[in-house]
């Protein structure tokens, strides 16, 4: 039977999740502090943690960074009223696995906690997330890019796109495996869509990133 730490200071929020996570079969411990969530999750014998980051003490952010930074990768799921995009980025940089608000629907945070524990890594390196290319890095977990310090937003459709060139360095690629992998389905043969998102990449990520090799299709060099 799987544990979850429940680190949760709102005695009405906390009963809620003990119980409702227990009737769906899991083993779970409520930590009232910041303290204490840092203490238990230490101490070992759990399989997720769901977050709250207005904790007494030391709040959630700073107990997510200190786990991490000890070496603590299980599974971190935030739970919060916390809904700004700053929150929710810098939850992300420090190692969170996913960021649930509230007002929060159970099956919902039920759902999101199972494909956590489904997906849990057994390896602790944050590089076994990433790829990386000159000045870009693409973090596989939390979706974010970056260009040397900046974040870049890229729809989902772009960031597919430069993972897989990313994935392939120095390959060149056709435009019709490019459509096949990020598009998955047929387009028509004059289509230009992949000359058109090409032209986005380079503008968000930089000219060079990607090179068009005449009547081929597009590489990304080494």
């Amino acid at each position: 039977m799987k544990r979850i730490l429940i680190a949760e200071d709102e005695s009405r929020v906390a009963a809620f999740l003990d119980k409702g996570l227990q009737a769906n079969g899991f083993m779970t411990e409520i930590a009232t502090t910041g303290l204490d969530a840092i203490t238990y999750a230490l101490d070992g014998g759990f399989e997720l943690i769901v977050l709250d980051l207005g904790l007494p003490g030391k709040d959630g952010l700073s107990v997510l960074e200190e786990l991490r930074g000890q070496g603590c990768h299980i599974p971190i799921v935030i739970l919060t009223a916390r809904d700004g995009i700053n929150d929710k980025l810098t939850g992300f940089e420090l190692g969170a696995d996913d960021y649930v608000t509230k007002p929060f629907r159970f099956e919902e945070l039920l759902a999101r906690i199972r494909a956590r524990l489904r997906t849990a890594v057994t390896t602790a390196n944050e590089q076994d997330w990433q790829l990386s290319h000159r000045n870009v890095v693409l973090n596989l977990r939390t979706r974010l890019v970056y260009a040397g310090e900046k974040v870049i937003e890229l729809s989902a459709r772009e960031f597919t796109l430069i993972e897989t060139f990313m994935s392939h360095p120095g390959q060149v690629l056709s435009r019709e495996q490019l459509l096949d992998r990020v598009w998955g389905y047929d387009y028509s043969p004059g289509s230009n869509v992949v000359d058109v998102y090409v032209g986005y990449l380079r503008k968000k990520l930089g000219s060079g990133l990607i090179e068009t090799v005449r009547g081929m299709g597009y590489r990304m060099p080494f």
